[in-house]
C-alpha cells in the first residue's frame, strides 16, 4: 500500500503543484490549506508525513507542528520562505524532522519525502534481527538462540545501530553522533569499552562473534567469513 501524505499550504498554486508531484510519484495526497483544518484531516485520515508551510492563516505552522508531534511520530517536512539559522532552529524545535526554504526544487523535496518515510518505515519494523540475533525493540530485550540478553540503555542503542545497519562499515565518528550524541574525541575508549560489553553478552555461550573491528575506521556486524 502506497503511504499517503498530507499538505497543509495556504498558496493554492504551490499546493497544486505538490499534489499533483506527489500523486505522481504514486503517494495518496490530502491536502488543507489552514491548519485547523489541517489538524482534522491528520486525525481523521493518519498521514504517512506531512508536509506543512509555516505561515498559515489561524493556527501557524509551528502550532500545527507542536501538535502534531504530541499526537505522533509521522515525519514533518516544513516549507517557508525563512531562512535564517534561528529560523531552522526554531521549526526543527517544534517538532519538524525536516526544513525547506521556499522557492525550493520538486525534485529534491522528492528525494527528502522519500528519506523520510524510508526513515520510519525501518524504525516501525518491531523486530530486528541478523544470523541468529533478534531484536525486540518493544521490550528492549535481545536474545540468541532462545536465550535471553537484557541490556543497559546504551548498549541497547549501540546494538539497534548495527542492527539497522548489517554489513555496513560504521565510523567511529558515526556510531558517537548516533549513540551518544556528540563527539567524544579520537582519544576516547568509550566506544571501544561498550563493544566489549556487547561482545561479552552476545558470545557469552560461545556463540560466533557477529560484531567486529575495522581498524582505522570502526565497526561492522556481519558473519563470521
Amino acid at each position: 500500500m502506497k503511504e499517503r501524505i498530507l499538505i497543509i499550504e495556504d498558496d493554492e498554486a504551490i499546493l497544486k503543484v505538490l499534489r499533483r508531484s506527489l500523486a505522481y510519484e504514486g503517494y495518496i495526497v490530502d491536502t488543507a490549506l489552514d491548519g485547523e483544518s489541517g489538524l482534522t484531516t491528520a486525525r481523521d485520515r493518519k498521514p504517512d508525513l506531512v508536509i506543512l508551510d509555516w505561515m498559515l492563516p489561524g493556527i501557524d505552522g509551528l502550532e500545527v507542528c507542536q501538535r502534531l508531534r504530541a499526537a505522533g511520530s509521522m515525519p514533518i517536512l516544513m516549507l517557508t520562505a525563512k531562512d535564517t539559522t534561528q529560523d531552522r532552529v526554531q521549526g526543527l524545535d517544534a517538532g519538524a524532522d525536516d526544513y525547506m526554504v521556499k522557492p525550493f526544487e520538486l525534485d529534491e523535496l522528492n528525494a527528502r519525502v522519500r528519506a523520510l518515510l524510508r526513515r520510519t518505515q525501518s524504525e516501525r519494523v518491531p523486530v530486528l534481527t541478523f544470523a541468529d540475533l533478534s531484536l525486540d525493540t518493544s521490550t528492549r530485550l535481545a536474545s540468541r538462540k532462545n536465550r535471553t540478553i537484557s541490556l543497559t540503555a546504551k548498549e541497547y542503542d549501540l546494538l539497534e545501530l548495527f542492527l539497522r545497519h548489517p554489513r555496513q562499515v560504521l565510523t567511529r565518528e558515526m556510531i558517537f553522533d548516533r549513540v551518544w550524541g556528540y563527539d567524544f574525541g579520537g582519544e576516547s575508549n568509550v566506544l571501544d569499552v561498550y563493544i566489549r560489553y556487547l561482545r561479552q553478552k552476545l558470545e557469552q555461550e560461545g556463540e560466533s562473534r557477529l560484531i567486529h573491528t575495522v581498524r582505522g575506521v570502526g565497526y561492522v556486524m556481519r558473519e563470521v567469513a
